[in-house]
């Protein structure tokens, strides 16, 4: 049995990476939407959260931006900032926003499940875009398209399809009082379910124009900082006017509303941010959203610890058919970024790559090089 080199444990840990990474988001996501959850039903203005939120991300990251970014942050352009401007638009303001409204009419659980049409949306638009590599007569191609479908099949029986209650031992006695249980208003889960789809059209968009933009302007983390700073101050002229004369809105203190504006702030923008343009460049907008569903796995679990929320058969179902899903959007994508001559299709091995010129032969022989096998 041969043992691994140390070169080979780090070649493999390169294409670990980009998989760890996005699971670090999902669960980052999951601990938002939870901590989230609780300063809205204490009565948070989600308007108000989104201004602490990324007004945190900015003085958090600024300083590492300053020192990591000075040698490779390119000059500002009007385009550039155009693009910047638009990005903190889509997901600081209207995509929060509308999350985080759409979170107080249902439940964290059904917040998260819906987020899993994000991925499907933006395999579309990478697509329309040329960023995402698709071939119809290949079975990694059609395995993308197909847990794609999966993936929003599975988000939609989540959404719609309740079933049975799975009793559990630990919600007992708990959830009879507890909002988004068994007796949410189906007016109610309806507009939350639209104000989330939004956003998620909005989320998609965001991932979009954030891959297009890291070609021109590659400094990730200087990038981050102009976003959750133009977010904040968006967010902030958007705040003023829904919470007008409202000024007890903006009051915070030592409690779940700070801590929800600090974990939000520093994981789930200022991190998130970064490290999903990080992994973006060198996989695409596709893979980084198509791990979205493990975010609704782990809320769903701690939801039922924390608030107490019933768990349906339909959601464990649901469940079962976005993992698929995932599954097979990971494996199709697996070859995407590969190198390796001996990993790509039969077709291009056989095909001709060169022509060079025999410099001895008189009559000037054509020597056609072949791929390696």
């Amino acid at each position: 049995m041969m043992k691994m080199t140390s070169q080979d444990k780090l070649g493999w840990f390169d294409k670990v990476k980009p998989l760890l990474a996005v699971i670090f988001l999902q669960v980052g996501f999951a601990g938002m939407d939870i901590l989230s959850k609780a300063a809205l039903n204490r009565g948070m203005s989600n308007y108000v959260l989104v201004v602490y939120r990324h007004a945190t991300a900015t003085l958090v990251v600024a300083p590492f931006a300053i020192i990591f970014d000075k040698k490779v942050r390119p000059k500002m352009t009007l385009p550039i900032f155009f693009n910047i401007l638009v990005l903190s638009l889509l997901e600081p303001v209207i995509d929060q926003n509308l999350y985080f409204l759409g979170m107080k009419y249902t439940t964290a659980t059904f917040a998260a499940a819906m987020t899993n049409i994000v991925p499907a949306i933006t395999f579309i638009m990478a697509c329309i875009f040329r960023l995402e590599k698709i071939r119809a007569r290949s079975i990694r191609s059609q395995a993308k398209v197909i847990g794609t479908i999966a993936t929003v099949a599975g988000a939609m029986v989540m959404t719609l399809i309740k079933g049975p209650i799975i009793e559990l031992f630990w919600t007992n006695g708990r959830n009879s009082n507890v909002q988004g249980g068994g007796g949410t208003n189906m007016h109610d889960v309806v507009k939350g379910a639209v104000m989330i789809t939004v956003g998620c059209f909005s989320w998609a968009s965001f991932m979009i124009l954030q891959a297009v933009t890291l070609k021109t302007y590659p400094a990730e983390l200087s990038l981050t900082v102009w976003i959750c700073l133009l977010g904040t101050i968006e967010g902030t002229a958007v705040a003023l006017v829904m919470e007008r004369g409202n000024t007890a809105a903006w009051s915070i203190g030592w409690d779940t509303k700070l801590l929800a504006a600090l974990y939000s702030g520093i994981v789930c923008s200022g991190l998130t941010y970064y490290i999903q343009g990080v992994v973006m460049k060198e996989r695409g907008p596709v893979f980084v959203t198509a791990f979205s569903p493990l975010c609704m796995v782990v809320v769903a679990i701690m939801s039922s610890f924390i608030f107490a929320e019933q768990m349906y058969l339909g959601r464990v179902i649901g469940a079962i058919v976005i993992v698929a899903g995932l599954y097979l959007v990971v494996w199709g994508k697996s070859t995407d970024y590969t190198t390796s001559p001996s990993q790509t299709s039969d077709e291009q091995q056989l095909a001709p790559t060169k022509e060079t010129i025999d410099p001895e032969s008189n009559c000037g022989l054509t020597l056609i090089k072949m791929s390696s096998p």
